[in-house]
């Protein structure tokens, strides 16, 4: 398999947490070539999408030496690889929108991408869990003052978040009798411009917030709970917290079974649920990490089921260009 995988510079990857890293190893030790290349290098000549990637080859060295060396660039459409796989890290900004819908035409034109690109960007990872009301805590997305004061009235202990934040950043945890309420709803919704959402706190978090990896719709059998730092509400590792694997429970496994097969349907091989206590709070679908703790800590290792899976797809037929 030639796998082509777009991702943000490789010599930027913590490897030793970097789930890409995870899969990319997989993939060299059972044969397959690698390519890489920047979101940014996607480009359209005339009507194909092609891109300027380099092959790779992974390097077995001391840690903190140089990991993989790169070929030249060489430039070529989508459509000649086996797979794209797509990891940009968030955020969701305006060049990852476009590099969506350049995406989106290389698959027209042939070439088969995980995640799927309309998918990735018609799925936003806090706005998703209103498809699935029953397993999320009350939620509220608004950009105004007084429907946050209301919900924060409703259920005195909330948690105020961007939609298109990442690593828990700017996530506020407010009280009712919090003194900031007016300063924290400026500052995150910017004066009413930006829509932010809010849920009601989870005192669950404490005992983590769960990572659960969904591979083609099926769940990894092993979630991991980042558990967060004293006096710290987030529980994500760019936030301080601690990665524990632990078994699925069977709440987890439900909340799984019922989401699974709606993302699977719609092209998202590779997804990140976050669960607090029994509530589904979010989808994560850009670039969903975890592999490398779990894989650490557990018999099992998500990046083998990934690359399984990946050869799955790619082992079908291509899917046919449309006619001009």
């Amino acid at each position: 398999m030639n796998l082509l995988v777009i991702a943000d510079p490789l010599a930027s990857f913590k490897t030793w947490k970097d789930s890409t890293y995870a899969m990319m190893r997989v993939a060299a030790r059972r044969g397959h070539r690698l390519f890489a290349m920047e979101a940014r290098e996607l480009m359209i000549r005339d009507t194909r999408v092609i891109g300027a990637a380099s092959e790779i080859r992974l390097l077995d060295g001391e840690p903190g030496s140089p990991w993989f060396e790169a070929g030249p660039a060489v430039i070529g459409a989508l459509s000649e690889y086996d797979l794209v796989l797509m990891r940009k890290d968030p955020p969701f900004d305006n060049e990852f929108l476009y590099a969506t819908h350049l995406l989106e035409l290389a698959e027209r034109q042939g070439a088969r991408v995980v995640n799927r690109p309309r998918s990735l960007r018609d799925f936003n990872e806090k706005l998703a869990v209103a498809r699935f009301p029953h397993l999320a805590p009350p939620t509220l997305v608004t950009s105004l003052e007084h429907p946050l004061r209301e919900f924060l009235a409703e259920h005195q202990d909330v948690i105020f978040k961007p939609l298109d934040g990442m690593g828990g950043s700017s996530v506020f945890r407010v009280r009712e009798d919090d003194p900031n309420i007016g300063v924290i709803i400026e500052t995150i919704t910017q004066h009413g411009a930006r829509t932010i959402m809010a849920q009601r706190y989870l005192p669950e978090i404490r005992d983590g917030d769960k990572r659960v990896l969904l591979i083609d719709g099926e769940p990894v059998p092993y979630a991991l709970a980042r558990i967060p730092r004293p006096g710290e509400t987030r529980g994500n590792l760019a936030a301080g917290g601690r990665g524990e694997a632990r078994p699925l429970t069977a709440r987890d496994r439900a909340i799984a079974a019922e989401v699974g097969p709606t993302l699977r349907d719609l092209g998202l091989t590779l997804v990140g649920l976050d669960v607090i206590g029994t509530c589904l709070t979010e989808i994560n679908v850009t670039s969903p990490t975890g592999m490398r703790e779990i894989a650490a800590q557990t018999p099992c290792d998500p990046a083998v089921l990934m690359i399984d899976a990946l050869e799955r797809i790619a082992a079908c037929p291509p899917p046919a260009e449309p006619s001009r």
